[in-house]
């Protein structure tokens, strides 16, 4: 099974939110993605389901 997203993508909940880097999918739990993101300077880990998230258009504006 592939993975579909890489290290380094930008995603984002398809309900909304902050934007978020894949570092990678946990080893443990398959299709569970690894992701990291920053809020109010903090820095936050979490895992998510792959098929809650999307990969985020970079080319896209991007308002806070």
């Amino acid at each position: 099974m592939s993975n579909k997203f890489n290290v380094g993508d930008v995603v984002i909940l398809k309900s909304g939110g902050e934007l978020m880097t894949v570092e990678g999918y946990s080893g443990s739990t398959p299709n569970k993605v690894l992701c990291v993101w920053s809020e109010k300077a903090k820095i936050h880990r979490d895992e998510f389901l792959e098929a809650t998230l999307e990969e985020y258009d970079t080319a896209m504006p991007f308002s806070v």
